[in-house]
């Protein structure tokens, strides 16, 4: 069967829209850049490639639909996908379309990022608009160089210092009670907030839940498996985690009372926000919470029981990338006088 070719491929690219405020300095000193979208390791999948379709004479236009079905592959998200293409696009007009990617240093990409953080008629990106574009080119080229379709990857060096963003206001002790009280009023609100603050879960994954990644078979020791479908790529990340006891009675009553058929929660992800902020009024909390700060305080209630950076990152399930920052914002949090 013969493979489309790239011009078959091609879709058109989404351009977004972005803040703007001031750019602090671009070039510093060499440090990690921590990606604000959500990867995956992509040691551990089949190459899409061979070097016969695509060569160092390609154009960057021509590229395109491949790394489309590339960053699919690797189980990059929608709003991954959408934003690397956007910056995939804007870089191509730049430097024009039918640019070899053969020929593209690290001083023309260095251009663009110039151009862009000075940008037009005074208008700068906002400095996580600059990160990502950064993270774009790293993993556009290094995808090229793995693939063997450039010699070099001229974005290796390429190094963006950002400003940490500002810590949030976490729940201290008496007021995850308060929430937990609140919540026995309601047994979905009581699951929720639970698999939250004892799990760790991301909004994403208990929207993905389903009722067999429950497991009571052990009334006594209750899991929840984190499960992700081949199809995205990220199978190696897929982890078991453990739930107080009490877990047990609070799922088999909010089943009992819900009678979910498949997912945990049928619902949308709004209205979970809904139910926390029920919750949070009637607990009389001030703050403003929401199921990032409950996963938030979990990560740091973890540091602070004696737990391990690398044991923590595990049970977030984190990427390489997205762990960079997640690290030190939990470590400060933590351990603010350290």
């Amino acid at each position: 069967m013969q493979k489309d070719s790239p011009q078959k491929m091609q879709s058109e690219v989404v351009l977004m829209e972005e803040g703007s405020v001031s750019q602090t300095d671009l070039f510093a000193s060499p440090s990690a850049i921590a990606e604000p979208l959500e990867t995956a390791d992509d040691t551990s999948l089949p190459t899409p490639l061979h070097n016969a379709l695509l060569t160092d004479q390609t154009s960057l236009a021509d590229c395109i639909p491949w790394y489309r079905h590339e960053l699919t592959l690797r189980g990059k998200s929608n709003y991954t996908i959408t934003c690397f293409l956007s910056d995939l696009k804007m870089f191509s007009d730049f430097v024009g379309p039918d640019e070899p990617v053969g020929r593209l240093s690290k001083e023309r990409l260095t251009d663009w990022l110039m151009k862009l953080k000075f940008g037009s008629r005074g208008q700068v990106p906002a400095p996580k608009t600059m990160a990502r574009r950064v993270t774009f080119l790293k993993n556009f080229f290094s995808w090229l160089a793995r693939e063997e379709i450039i010699r070099e990857d001229p974005a290796a060096s390429l190094t963006l210092e950002r400003p940490l963003p500002p810590l949030p206001e976490l729940l201290n002790e008496d007021e995850v009670q308060a929430l937990l009280n609140a919540a026995t009023d309601d047994p979905r609100a009581h699951c929720l907030i639970v698999l939250i603050l004892h799990a760790g879960l991301k909004k994403e994954e208990v929207m993905g839940l389903q009722l067999q990644h429950v497991d009571l078979s052990d009334p006594e020791h209750p899991l929840v498996t984190v499960h992700f479908e081949a199809s995205t790529g990220k199978q190696h990340r897929e982890r078991r985690l453990a739930l107080p006891h009490l877990f047990t009675s609070i799922f088999n009553a909010y089943v009992a009372l819900y009678s979910p058929r498949e997912e945990v929660f049928e619902c949308t992800d709004r209205n979970l926000n809904y139910i926390l902020a029920r919750v949070v009024k009637a607990a009389n909390i001030q703050k403003r919470v929401t199921l990032q700060l409950l996963r938030d305080t979990f990560a740091v209630q973890e540091l602070r029981s004696g737990a391990t950076l690398d044991t923590l990152r595990e049970k977030l399930g984190l990427s390489d990338e997205a762990w960079l920052e997640s690290k030190e914002k939990y470590r400060r949090l933590a351990f603010p006088k350290v």
